[in-house]
């Protein structure tokens, strides 16, 4: 059996000649990196093994906390990449990832004790890390050193618990969480699909719904609910508090953004890092709920991606673990006594229905009053809580999507400094992006610097503007287009629908 990650090194560099690998020299690189650092390490292994003339043996279990949730995980990528067509292509490197956890996981097992366990331990963390973050092709080594770094949270950061020793850290928010401060810290978020992964979930539609029906499997079999439910209620009521205090939404188009939907149930819902009590599972969900809150807003003035507010405060909660259990433990043995404390269907029926009671109040597949772009033109305007940054991070995120629409109007906010300072650099540079995508009032502001123009989007714009939903807006037609931006408050799309 001491072969196997010898065999597993071997298989990962045959994955490098898939053509998705060999069509990019770096992406091949990493793959015949990690499998190289497979066969160094097996080789030193092997000979370490001979020389204590010791044995190494394989012991299988199969534990549905692994297998479900990873049936789960699959699902989610399953439905999401068929709306959006990049989770597709990552498939072969998901593969190459799982093939390299498991020797890696192997080797580390192997060099501190002779009993390895196989399962299907190495699949939740795997697809858990790829669920949020993913490195660019060029870079994919650092993705399978983000594994690496998971795996070895969990063999060497441990303590006891409840009589026994155990990792502390979920292992995938544990590399996530650290990779994510490191890529803050030196502002490298860009060599990541990170912002696109938190934000193309919305493509798929019914996208609440789905995650919620497969959030249920995972309650139903190893009773989180408490967990994801208290999450998902603080987050919402603060969401709505801070949404009836300032006037504007707190998330920019939903009440819970969809990838922290996701993370509240696929993330932080580990039965082994979490607490095993109701009161403390409340109490968990509950400061995950809170984590995210915060850190959205603390993110959002450090001007970092807020996509990460989901990631950073996981690992935090899981060192606070045993604290929390210390805390709620009178409550708990309070709790014992009411039947109702550990009836998992109850609790499931509670979140079902708060869930229906959200779905119902439009805030989680309906339209959201974030979702229109009119209402922060407006809402800006009227100068509500941060509606004008808000503002400025939507057209800038357009703009980089290829409308020239958006560029046009980032040009006219630098140029005229009403709700940003001027900026004739800045300016310029989103006029220039405009008429390279041949909107010709940007064009017209490039040679013209008395002025500004300003229009109203074109049918290509408006495809960009509103391709949320999974639907193909590039192929509706225009009569249904306008109509469905007159729903969303464009006022020119109204006069059109009209006409």
């Amino acid at each position: 059996m001491i072969a196997a990650p010898l065999v597993l090194a071997l298989i990962l560099g045959l994955l490098s000649l898939l053509p998705r690998i060999q069509g990019n020299g770096a992406l091949a690189y990493s793959i015949w990196a990690a499998a190289a650092v497979l066969a160094i390490w097996h080789a030193a292994l092997t000979w370490r093994v001979r020389r204590s003339s010791t044995t190494r043996t394989v012991t299988v279990a199969v534990r549905p906390q692994h297998y479900l949730q990873a049936l789960v995980q699959v699902s989610v990528f399953l439905y999401w990449g068929w709306y959006w067509r990049p989770v597709y292509d990552h498939a072969g490197l998901l593969v190459a990832q799982l093939v390299f956890a498991y020797g890696f996981d192997m080797l580390l097992v192997w060099s501190r004790r002779e009993r390895y366990v196989l399962g299907f331990g190495p699949f939740p963390i795997v697809l858990s890390t790829n669920l949020f973050l993913w490195f660019l092709d060029d870079w994919f080594y650092l993705q399978f050193l983000m594994l690496a770094v998971g795996f070895m949270g969990k063999e060497f950061v441990r303590w006891r618990r409840d009589g026994r020793v155990t990792h502390i850290f979920n292992p995938s928010a544990f590399s996530l969480g650290l990779f994510s401060l490191v890529l803050i810290a030196t502002r490298t978020t860009g060599l990541t699909w990170g912002e696109d992964i938190a934000s193309t979930l919305t493509l798929a539609p019914n996208i609440y719904l789905f995650l919620f029906a497969a959030g249920l499997v995972v309650m139903y079999c190893f009773s989180i609910t408490f967990v994801a439910g208290s999450a998902a209620i603080v987050l919402f009521f603060l969401s709505a508090l801070s949404s009836a205090v300032t006037g504007v939404p707190y998330f920019v188009d939903a009440e819970i953004p969809t990838a922290v939907f996701l993370g509240l149930h696929l993330l932080v819902t580990d039965p082994s890092t979490s607490p095993r009590t109701p009161p403390g599972k409340v109490l968990f969900g509950a400061l995950y709920g809170m984590g995210v809150f915060a850190l959205y807003w603390l993110l959002g003035a450090l001007d970092v991606p807020t996509f990460y507010d989901k990631l950073l405060c996981v690992p935090l909660l899981n060192l606070s673990v045993q604290a929390i259990d210390r805390v709620v433990q009178r409550v708990a043995r309070r709790a014992r006594h009411l039947g109702f404390a550990h009836n998992n269907l109850a609790h499931m029926t509670l979140w079902v229905l708060f869930f229906v009671a959200m779905t119902v109040i439009g805030a989680t597949d309906g339209r959201h009053t974030g979702d229109s772009l009119p209402f922060w033109e407006q809402a800006c305007t009227e100068r509500k809580g941060n509606a004008c940054e808000r503002l400025l991070q939507i057209e800038s995120s357009y703009c980089r999507d290829n409308s020239g629409w958006a560029c046009n109007e980032l040009g006219v906010h630098f140029a005229r400094g009403l709700i940003v300072s001027k900026d004739a650099d800045l300016s310029l540079e989103c006029f220039s992006r405009g008429c390279e995508l041949r909107l010709q009032a940007a064009c017209f502001n490039l040679l013209d610097r008395d002025g500004v123009k300003r229009v109203d989007p074109s049918v290509l714009d408006l495809r960009l503007l509103r391709r949320e939903g999974g639907l193909n807006l590039m192929e509706m037609r225009e009569p249904d287009l306008y109509a469905r931006a007159c729903a969303h408050d464009w006022a020119f799309a109204c006069d059109r629908v009209a006409r």
